[in-house]
């Protein structure tokens, strides 16, 4: 069947992380994406970490799956012609260069809009129009900063703590894929393009709004009863670090399991639920904690929550994380074990539903990369590898209407 995005043009006019993020995915849904790359250098993440010399990096290649490659130097007045032509057809262009880079190369959202009115035009940023800091370079570790999530990461003894997950910059891209399906939507209905902008601060803000959340809870009633720092600590006039305590209502923490000692991953993360208190209570062996006036409510637990869950870590200690797992999984538990990057690059479930997926690239062979997240009932996306540095520029200059001996002399001019 045809795939939902299909004949959907894409310039992809962006690198590093954030923006290749966003039109992979859309990529992945049918997408024509047609990477614009500088002759003879390309994406700098090629480059960036390799593991195999000379070939692109890993880095490269998980992002920038199910495209094409087209290089083009639009500082030249031929490539810049190009570009317009390119423009002229699509349906989209992102792009996440430096604040005044694109207006700077002639390509301004008025300009945009006079080569094409329904063209939707996506763009990320650091920092919205209207910050203080909108000239500012913004890398992921920043947008974790400026968003507030490092602010409320780690422990209360300890530093601000960034994660290792992209909350600043494939977080970013999913924000921008969903607006610009959202202004594909609208295009349907009104025949114009639009802007559509997301900042790499407002979009990690957006994955803590339950820090904003507690922040509000905090200036009304001065403490945070599930914070671990409740009701022993001292609370100040902002959101404190709580470790691993798990948000909602709902504590939790990170506990040993057996083999700790030598492995770093032997952990699982366990959640005492409300309303399963009772069969959690079973399940670790303490049957009489359920109705023990000084555990059978969170609040009574909470002075506590500590000595509870090393009561839990003797429980573990001759269980192995996936031996804990099936046994808590009987009693409704909500758990699940650390799994390491390793686990997770040759978990069979994660292969099965396409979430780790094996693909081909002509000179680099075979390698793991991420599949499609977003699952549907109707279609698979086929994850298919990256583009060589211009592997198509000849295909997509032959479509626009170029002789094979204009784009031999393009090429002497290091347009292309």
């Amino acid at each position: 069947m045809a795939l939902p995005l299909e004949g959907i043009k894409i310039i992809d006019f962006t690198g590093v992380q954030a923006g290749p993020a966003c039109t992979q995915l859309l990529a992945w849904f049918g997408a024509e994406v047609l990477k614009v790359e500088r002759p003879g250098v390309g994406d700098v993440t090629r480059r960036q970490l390799r593991d195999v010399p000379d070939l692109d990096a890993l880095y490269f290649t998980m992002l920038n799956s199910n495209k094409k490659s087209l290089t083009l130097n639009t500082k030249t007045p031929e490539g810049k012609a190009i570009m317009e032509q390119l423009i002229r057809e699509a349906d989209v262009l992102v792009e996440n260069f430096a604040p005044g880079a694109l207006d700077r190369m002639g390509f301004t959202w008025e300009r945009l809009q006079e080569l094409n009115p329904r063209l939707i035009f996506g763009s990320i940023k650091g920092f919205s129009e209207e910050s203080p800091y909108a000239d500012l370079k913004v890398y992921e570790n920043v947008a974790q900063c400026a968003g507030g999530a490092a602010s409320t990461t780690g422990f209360w003894d300890g530093p601000p703590t960034v994660s290792a997950a992209a909350l600043g910059d494939s977080n970013t891209g999913m924000h921008l894929a969903i607006g610009i399906l959202t202004a594909l939507l609208g295009r349907a209905k009104t025949g114009r393009g639009q802007k559509v902008s997301v900042s790499m601060q407002d979009a990690v803000l957006n994955l803590c709004r339950v820090k904003l959340r507690d922040q509000e809870r905090l200036e009304h009633v001065g403490y945070l009863e599930e914070y671990p720092q409740y009701p022993n600590g001292k609370f100040t006039d902002t959101v404190p670090r709580g470790g691993n305590a798990g948000g909602g209502g709902q504590p939790g923490w990170i506990l040993k399991c057996k083999g700790w000692q030598t492995d770093p991953n032997a952990y699982i993360y366990f959640t005492i639920q409300e309303q399963n208190w009772a069969r959690t209570c079973e399940a670790i062996g303490k049957p009489q904690w359920a109705n023990d006036p000084a555990y059978a409510t969170a609040r009574a637990r909470q002075p506590h929550i500590f000595d509870i869950f090393a009561e839990v870590e003797r429980w573990l200690a001759d269980k192995t994380k996936f031996e804990a797992v099936e046994i808590l999984r009987k009693f409704g538990v909500p758990c699940a074990p650390v799994l390491s990057m390793k686990e997770i690059a040759h978990d069979p479930a994660l292969r099965a539903s396409g979430s780790i997926v094996e693909v081909d690239e002509e000179l680099r062979g075979k390698y793991l990369t991420v599949g499609s997240p977003i699952k549907f009932s109707d279609f698979k996306p086929n994850i298919t590898g990256a583009p060589l540095l211009g592997e198509h520029t000849d295909e997509v200059l032959g479509r626009l209407g170029y002789s094979a001996e204009q784009i031999a002399k393009l090429r002497q001019n290091k347009v292309i």
